[in-house]
C-alpha cells in the first residue's frame, strides 16, 4: 500500500497523488538521491497478484527505457518492493495534447504542425530503438509547462519482432489504424496513421471519424474515405491538408515509409505552407477505399467484443469516465461504448454470445477464437449498421474498372509525353520555343467565357513568366525558396499547376529559386517569445530546440518569455543546431554561493598549537552572520548557497594562546616568578563570494 511520506526503493519519496489510470496510479516523488522530482507510476494493489498485469506494467518500463530523447517522457528505474510494482519516470509539469485542444477547440496551423514535428521526433527515437508505440492519441501526449511536446505511455509497444498486434491491445478506436482494427500485422507506418489523425484533430478540433459503438467506428477506419480537414477548417494550407491524408492511407504502403519523410513534409509546410509538394500516389484497385466483407465485419465485432469483456472481467473499465467526455459531436469521442450500447450490441448478435460459454454455461476465462455463427444475411438485409447488397458489389466493380481506364489513360499520357509522342505544351511558334501555347491538358473549346487555361511557366525567368501570365488576364503571387535544381530567379512551382481552369484576373502562385540552400542558416530572435512560437520558430528556421531551463531576469516584462538563446540573434550556424533558452520566471534577487576550506590560523599566527579548540564565524559583508562553528580540527570545508545581496565576507577565527610563565630578578635583586596565562585572540580574512 502507499501512502504519502513512504519512501520506496530507499531513495524515492511519495510526495502526492497526480493521476490514476485504470491499472496504475501515478504519484509526483522526489529522488533524495540525484535530488530531482520524478513521477511514480504504482500497480494498483488488486492487479499485484495478476500475473499476466504485473507482466504488462512491466513490459511498459522495458520497452521504453532504452530510450532517451527530449520528445519522450523518460523512463528512469522499475522496481518492486513488498509486493508493490512501480516504475520511476521523468516528472512533466503540464496537460495533456487531449486537454490542450479541448481547451484551445483548435490549434492554429502552425502550432499543430511545431507539436507533429516533435512528436514524430519522439515517435522515430522509439522507431529507431525497434519499439512501435501503437496507441498515439492526444490522451498520451504531454505538453509541459515550458512547451516541451512529450509522447508517454508506452505501455502496449512492443518490440518490432512481435509482428501481430493482439486484440487486448487494439489501442483507441478513434485513432486506430485499419490494420489494427482488423487485427492484422501493424509497423511503425501504424503509428504514422494514428499520428495523422491526431493531427487532424489538432487542426479541426475534432476525430474524422465517429460513431455510436467501437465496432461502427472501426469500420469506418477500414471502410469510409479519409475526410479532407479543409471540410472542417477552410483555412488549412494545401499542403498540410495533404500531409494528413498521406499519414492516413488505408493501405500502409501509401503512408510514409517512415518518419523522416514525415519530418521533412511538416518541416517544408512550415516554409512553403501553400505550395502542393507532397507526393500522394493514386490508391490502385487493392488499395482504394472498398467495401468491407461481412466476414471482416465478424472479425471486428468479435475482437471489440474481446475487448470490451476482458476490461469487464479485470476491471479495467472502472476508470473511463474521463474517456467518455469525448463522446459528442465536436470529435471528443470515446473509445468505449455506453452500457446501452454494450447491450445493444449484444441483441443485434443474438445467440453467438453463446460461443463464449463453456460446457458449463459459464463464460471461460481464456479468449478463444471467436467465429461468427449468425445465419447469412440476404441481399439488402441489414446487420448493424452496415448493408450488404448485390448491388453494391456491381457498383464496386465497374467504379474499379473505370479506375483501372482511367489509370491506363494517365500513364499513356505520361509515356507519350516522355518520348515525344504527345505534347500538350507545343509552341506557338516554332522559332520561340518559350512561347508557351495555352493549350495544354485542357481543351480550350470547353473553356467558359471568362476563363483561361494557366500557362506552363516552370524554368522561366520569373520575368519572363510574369509577362505570359499576364498576357493571359492572370495576376501573379511571388514566393521564394531554395532549389539546388532550379537556376537562381527561375521557378520551382506554380499553384494552380499548368493547364488548370481558371477565372480572368485569378492569382498565379509561383515559387521562385533563391539558388542553391546553403548549409549555413541565421539564427532568429527568441527573446521575448512564449516557449512554444520560440520551439516552432526554431523548426521553420531548420534549426533545434535544446533544453529550457528556469531562471530569474530583472526585467519584469520578460516574466514567462524567453530570456536568453544560446547563439546570438542572425549568428550564422549549421542548419540542425541545437539552440539552448532560458525561461525567466520572475525578477527576482540575485544570490551568491562560498565554497572554500579555511585554515588554520597558524597561517598568521605561529602561537596557535593545533588542536586548540576555535570559533570559526562566516559573515557577509554587511554583517550579515552565515555560519558558526567550533573545532579543534582544521582545514573546516564550507558550502554555503543562497546568500543575499552581498558578493563578499569576512571569516573570523577566533581562538586562546598561553602564554608560558617565566622568572625576573626585581631591583632588589630578588627573584620573582611570573604564571603563564591565557590570551584570546582573533584574526579576519576576506573572501570572495560566487554569483549564483
Amino acid at each position: 500500500m502507499i501512502k504519502i511520506g513512504m519512501m520506496i526503493g530507499d531513495r524515492y519519496e511519495i510526495l502526492e497523488k497526480i493521476g490514476t489510470g485504470g491499472m496504475s496510479d501515478v504519484y509526483k516523488g522526489k529522488d533524495h538521491k540525484l535530488n530531482r522530482p520524478v513521477a511514480v507510476k504504482v500497480l494498483k494493489q488488486e492487479f499485484a497478484e495478476n500475473a499476466n498485469f504485473v507482466s504488462k506494467f512491466r513490459a511498459e518500463a522495458q520497452a521504453a527505457a532504452g530510450m532517451m530523447h527530449p520528445n519522450i517522457v523518460n523512463v528512469y528505474d522499475v522496481g518492486e518492493e513488498g509486493g508493490t510494482q512501480y516504475i520511476v519516470m521523468e516528472l512533466v509539469e503540464g496537460i495533456t495534447l487531449k486537454k490542450y485542444i479541448e481547451k484551445k477547440s483548435r490549434l492554429s496551423v502552425k502550432e499543430a504542425t511545431s507539436i507533429a514535428i516533435q512528436v514524430s521526433m519522439g515517435i522515430e527515437a522509439a522507431h529507431n530503438n525497434h519499439i512501435i508505440h501503437r496507441d498515439i492519441k492526444p490522451q498520451n501526449i504531454m505538453i509541459s509547462k515550458d512547451g516541451k511536446v512529450k509522447v508517454t505511455d508506452f505501455g502496449i509497444a512492443k518490440a518490432v519482432s512481435s509482428n501481430t498486434i493482439t486484440s487486448n491491445v487494439m489501442g483507441s478506436v478513434h485513432y486506430t489504424s485499419p490494420e489494427q482494427a482488423r487485427g492484422g500485422y501493424s509497423d511503425e507506418k501504424s503509428d504514422i496513421y494514428s499520428l495523422g489523425i491526431t493531427l487532424f484533430e489538432m487542426l479541426t478540433g475534432r476525430v474524422p471519424f465517429n460513431g455510436e459503438t467501437t465496432v461502427a467506428i472501426a469500420i469506418k477506419h477500414i471502410q469510409e474515405p479519409m475526410p479532407s480537414p479543409r471540410t472542417y477548417a477552410s483555412d488549412i494550407p494545401i499542403s498540410v491538408e495533404q500531409i494528413v491524408l498521406k499519414c492516413t492511407q488505408k493501405s500502409p504502403d501509401r503512408r510514409y515509409q517512415n518518419m523522416q519523410e514525415l519530418i521533412d513534409d511538416l518541416k517544408r509546410s512550415l516554409m512553403t505552407p501553400d505550395i502542393d509538394f507532397v507526393k500522394l500516389d493514386d490508391p490502385d484497385e487493392e488499395a482504394a477505399t472498398r467495401a468491407i466483407s461481412e466476414d471482416e465485419i465478424s472479425e471486428v465485432r468479435n475482437r471489440v467484443r474481446v475487448r470490451e469483456e476482458y476490461e469487464e472481467e479485470t476491471g479495467l473499465r472502472v476508470n473511463k469516465e474521463a474517456a467518455s467526455k469525448s463522446n459528442s459531436s465536436k470529435g471528443k469521442n470515446s473509445g468505449n461504448s455506453s452500457n446501452k450500447n454494450k447491450q445493444g450490441n449484444k441483441n443485434r448478435q443474438g445467440k453467438s454470445s453463446g460461443a463464449r460459454t463453456g460446457s458449463s454455461g459459464a463464460k471461460s476465462s481464456k479468449r478463444p477464437d471467436y467465429i461468427d455463427d449468425r445465419k447469412p444475411l440476404k441481399s439488402g438485409q441489414n446487420r448493424g449498421n452496415t448493408k450488404v447488397s448485390a448491388k453494391g458489389d456491381k457498383i464496386t466493380t465497374v467504379a474499379a474498372i473505370i479506375a483501372a481506364v482511367i489509370i491506363g489513360i494517365i500513364i499513356i499520357v505520361i509515356v507519350g509525353r516522355a518520348f515525344g509522342i504527345v505534347d500538350f505544351n507545343h509552341s506557338k511558334n516554332p522559332d520561340n520555343p518559350s512561347e508557351v501555347s495555352t493549350e495544354t491538358i485542357t481543351d480550350p473549346a470547353e473553356l467558359g467565357e471568362n476563363q483561361v487555361a494557366v500557362p506552363e511557366v516552370i524554368n522561366m525567368s520569373f520575368a519572363e513568366a510574369v509577362a505570359t501570365l499576364n498576357k493571359e488576364g492572370l495576376e501573379v503571387e511571388k514566393v521564394e525558396v531554395p532549389s539546388d535544381t532550379i537556376a537562381k530567379g527561375n521557378v520551382v512551382d506554380q499553384l494552380p499547376a499548368a493547364g488548370v481552369p481558371v477565372e480572368r484576373g485569378s492569382s498565379v502562385t509561383l515559387s521562385v529559386s533563391t539558388g542553391a540552400s546553403s548549409s549555413k542558416v541565421h539564427v532568429p530572435r527568441l527573446i521575448g517569445l512564449d516557449p512554444m512560437d520560440a520551439t516552432a520558430l526554431l523548426i521553420e528556421n531548420g534549426l533545434q530546440a535544446g533544453s529550457i531551463e528556469e531562471t530569474t531576469n530583472p526585467d519584469e516584462n520578460l516574466t514567462g518569455k524567453i530570456c536568453y538563446q544560446s547563439y546570438t540573434e542572425d549568428s550564422a550556424v549549421d542548419a540542425g543546431t541545437v539552440i539552448d533558452m532560458k525561461l525567466s520566471i520572475g525578477v527576482g534577487t540575485v544570490t551568491y554561493s562560498y565554497i572554500g576550506n579555511i585554515e588554520s590560523p597558524s597561517v598568521e599566527d605561529g602561537d596557535y598549537v593545533s588542536g586548540t579548540e576555535a570559533t570559526v564565524i562566516l559573515t557577509t559583508n554587511a554583517g550579515v552572520e552565515l555560519k558558526r562553528e567550533n573545532t579543534s580540527n582544521f582545514p573546516v570545508s564550507m558550502n554555503i548557497s543562497g546568500i543575499a545581496d552581498s558578493d563578499s565576507g569576512v571569516v573570523s577565527i577566533i581562538y586562546k594562546v598561553t602564554i608560558p610563565g617565566t622568572t625576573t630578578t626585581d631591583e632588589n635583586g630578588n627573584v620573582i616568578d611570573i604564571p603563564s596565562t591565557t590570551e584570546e585572540r582573533t584574526i579576519t580574512r576576506t573572501v570572495d563570494f560566487t554569483k549564483e
